[in-house]
């Protein structure tokens, strides 16, 4: 296992700024209001010649038991445990605070080696609040400013020596993984992505609770089911687009966003209580656009009055608005109770068998042969089109190339056709299929 870093601090002192310019992208959401970041975000770092996993981390704030600054601040103590140093970050121009003390205090009486680290250090304006951060007792401060990348060389020289000792004690012990399986989960907000993934890992691993919008960031967390690896990634709840207004908000939605886009296989999450709403329509819309495949989960079943209609109002609606993914794979589960998660797993595993399926061509054009005898396509000015040829070009989503006289000619209606009997013939059932259209070479035109 690589060597993790966690970023930890009170809101607002720089942790996603120096996440992101640790991991080299802008994947962590950065604001001037506090409290942006929730969750903890992972991501595979480098400092010069040092590579390692860094987790950025939910501000260090006090609260009563259960809210949701207290759920924040354990998610954040959670991932201190896990990791194998500590970067406590103050804000050197704010100077020391009282919740720096405090959390100070904390992470001296942990196990995890703490590092601390003062940012915002680029000019003079910072130089009384460094020599306070001695009082934290925790050593040094390493005097830095994540945002203009200065003061790293020393960041690197502090962590250097505890890369290389755990990197020197896993030495050939690693072995070789398969990739993980990109799983996104998305939603309408607070329809159970967290507690979902939460009742899949078995722990709390994310913050989850009544209120609507806690997750922003979309954080992937590791998971395994049937000895296949999977990434886990949480989504911000997606509202229709009108309502989006905070700017916070919008970032999480392109957050969102990009992680369907990246994902292989999308879970998406709905109310089974409410049924399928037009925004649910709208996601499953955009994944599809997307060309991921997707398992739609009907969650908290265990409250559903009339499953057998409910069940039937979904399926109705969803062969509906959706025909041009004939089969998508629908699961009711119960995240609160834990329900059934084993069979949305069996069927996220199902589908991305087929969401990688490959078909030979030589069944391609026997396939394509039965098909154009049994509905032959329609006559151009009194001519027939012909499909000379067919043949698999890419998978994730299935794609395939149809060789045809006239492409611009054939009807959308006979595109259809061939899709339908496509799934049919070949299993493809619950995934997008894409088609191109080509036009073939007429035998004759060199010849002129």
């Amino acid at each position: 296992m690589s060597f993790t870093v966690a970023i930890v601090g009170r809101p607002n002192v720089g942790k996603s700024t120096l996440f992101n310019r640790l991991v080299g992208k802008r994947l962590a959401l950065v604001d001037d209001a506090p409290g942006v970041t929730r969750d903890r975000r992972e991501g595979e770092a480098r400092l010069g010649d040092l590579s390692f996993r860094v987790f950025d981390t939910a501000g260090l704030e006090t609260g009563a038991d259960n809210s949701l600054a207290a759920r924040m601040t354990r998610q954040s103590e959670r991932a201190v445990a896990d990791a194998d140093v500590a970067l406590l970050l103050i804000d050197a121009r704010a100077g020391v605070m009282a919740a720096d003390r405090h959390f100070a205090q904390r992470l001296r009486r942990g196990r995890t080696p703490v590092i601390l680290v003062a940012n915002k250090c680029e000019g003079r304006a910072a130089n009384p609040g460094l020599l306070e951060a001695f009082e934290l007792g925790l050593g040094e401060p390493i005097a830095i400013s994540a945002e203009h990348g200065e003061g790293l060389a020393d960041l690197h020289d502090a962590l250097a020596a505890r890369v290389r000792a755990a990197a020197d004690a896993a030495d050939g012990t690693a072995e070789e993984t398969a990739r993980p399986l990109q799983l996104a989960v998305v939603g309408r907000p607070n329809v159970g992505k967290s507690t979902l993934i939460n009742r899949l890992v078995g722990e709390e691993r994310l913050l989850a609770g009544p209120e609507a919008g806690i997750t922003r960031d979309a954080i992937a967390v590791p998971f395994a089911f049937a000895g296949r690896a999977i990434r886990l990634i949480d989504t911000a709840g997606l509202r229709r687009r009108p309502r989006v207004q905070d700017k916070v908000e919008k970032l999480s939605v392109a957050d969102t966003q990009r992680a369907i886009r990246y994902a292989e296989i999308v879970v998406l999450v709905i109310d089974g209580t409410s049924g399928l709403e037009k925004q649910d329509l709208t996601i499953a819309a955009d994944v599809v656009e997307e060309g991921r495949g997707m398992v739609i989960a009907v969650n908290k079943w265990d409250a559903v009055a009339q499953p057998d209609a409910s069940l039937r109002t979904i399926r109705d609606r969803l062969a509906t608005s959706l025909p041009q993914v004939r089969g998508i794979p629908l699961v009711t589960v119960s995240a609160r109770e834990g329900r059934n998660l084993d069979a949305l797993m069996r069927a996220v595993l199902a589908l991305a068998e087929i969401w990688n399926r490959r078909v030979g061509t030589a069944d391609m054009n026997r396939w394509l042969e039965v098909a154009v005898a049994q509905h032959p396509p329609p006559l151009v000015a009194g001519r027939p089109i012909r499909i000379r040829y067919a043949t698999q070009i890419k998978t994730r989503p299935p794609t395939f190339a149809l060789f045809v006289s006239k492409p611009q000619d054939l009807p959308d209606s006979y595109v259809r056709y061939l899709v339908n009997s496509l799934r049919d013939s070949f299993g493809l059932d619950g995934v997008p299929i894409r088609t191109v259209m080509r036009k073939g070479k007429n035998p004759y035109a060199a010849a002129g």
